[in-house]
């Protein structure tokens, strides 16, 4: 069923330029119903009683925020009953309904986020994920083939990961995960076997406790650097306040050290929202009367991600030296208590992901 919801939203806008979000919902939600409906014939076929439900029919209840709603809860009953009989139960993923009974989806990774919803409401020992992936990797395998599958990671891990660029799992559904005390495994789709990756809580006793577990890296980034800022209260908000308002998300922020009453102040966007972020910010550089805007398009975000930072020193001295020997200028830094972010040049990004990994030693189990 690959491309079936792209198809679906193609045929609305042959037929409406900026389709309405609550015909729209209705129109991809019927993707979902094709597919459970043949998977349960499917294993009927094989001999297995299962019978199939839509997002409606479970009571998967959500707001009314169209193609991109949130879950509120779940009536479990009619499930629960179903297994207790014995029957395969397929529930629809990534749609809902809300008070009004009007069919919602979920948007970008609904599917992963009615799985987990599911166990939570089910109490279920843990959430399996099938995915084109059979687990969570130090890094990307395609850019670093001595990347190694983990066999754990925290809540904390995967959601900086995921965050960061890590497109394993989508991050609402580790998110609901995380909040609902879901212990999720991510397995492939394509192998038989195999234990995957365990996503579970830092006090788990079966947790491996490393100092870093990943890296991760973002190019979909932009940065935007507002040049002779008056330094006074507030004005990060005057600079900020039209962006946030107009939906953009910003990201990483650095206010250098203020001199003769001014300041340089830089920010990074998503590289999609780059234009509509220079244009908003024309009449804020004005009112404010900064000097001017640099910017550019071409950068990459790379992270190290680990709970064991909380505990180990020199994590960000040995992260800036192996930069520093490759003669990779870091222009911006983030930190948090698990995860030290750089943003670098998008053409040094690749060789930064592979010796930071190296230097970390994250081949190695």
């Amino acid at each position: 069923m690959s491309g079936e919801t792209n198809r679906l939203i193609a045929l609305a806008k042959e037929v409406q330029s900026a389709p309405d979000p609550r015909e729209l919902d209705v129109m991809v939600s019927t993707g979902e119903q094709v597919t459970i409906a043949l998977l349960s014939m499917a294993l009927k076929e094989l001999g297995l009683r299962a019978r199939s439900y839509t997002g409606a029919q479970v009571r998967i209840l959500t707001d009314s925020a169209h193609t991109r709603a949130r879950i509120v809860s779940i009536d479990e009953a009619r499930i629960r009953a179903d297994l207790d009989a014995g029957q395969v139960v397929v529930v629809a993923g990534f749609q809902g309904v809300d008070e009004g009974g009007n069919i919602t989806t979920l948007g970008r990774g609904g599917s992963d986020t009615t799985g987990v919803a599911l166990a939570a409401a089910l109490q279920a020992d843990e959430c399996q994920i099938y995915t084109d992936v059979d687990g969570v990797y130090t890094t990307d395998p395609r850019i670093v083939p001595e990347a190694r599958r983990l066999a754990t990671i925290t809540f904390e891990e995967m959601l900086e990961m995921a965050s960061l660029g890590s497109r394993v799992l989508q991050i609402r559904s580790v998110e609901f995960a995380g909040k609902y005390k879901v212990r999720l495994r991510v397995l492939s789709s394509f192998e038989d076997g195999g234990e995957g990756t365990l996503i579970t809580f830092e006090d788990d006793g079966d947790m491996e406790q490393a100092i870093i577990s990943g890296i991760a890296f973002n190019r979909d980034e932009a940065k935007i650097t507002v040049l002779g800022v008056p330094d006074r209260p507030g004005i990060a908000y005057q600079i900020l306040g039209p962006i946030g308002d107009a939906g953009v998300d910003v990201d990483m922020i650095v206010q250098n050290v203020g001199h003769d009453g001014l300041t340089d102040f830089s920010f990074t966007v998503h590289r999609n929202d780059y234009r509509k972020t220079l244009a908003l910010l024309e009449p804020v550089v004005k009112h404010i009367q900064a000097r001017g805007v640099v910017s550019g398009d071409r950068i990459a975000k790379v992270s190290v991600v680990g709970v064991g930072m909380r505990s180990h020193a020199g994590i960000a001295s040995t992260m800036f030296r192996t930069l520093a020997e490759e003669g990779i200028n870091i222009e911006m830094i983030s930190t948090s208590e698990i995860k030290i972010s750089v943003v670098i040049d998008e053409k040094y990004m690749e060789l930064a992901v592979r010796v930071l990994h190296k230097a970390f030693n994250l081949e190695s189990a």
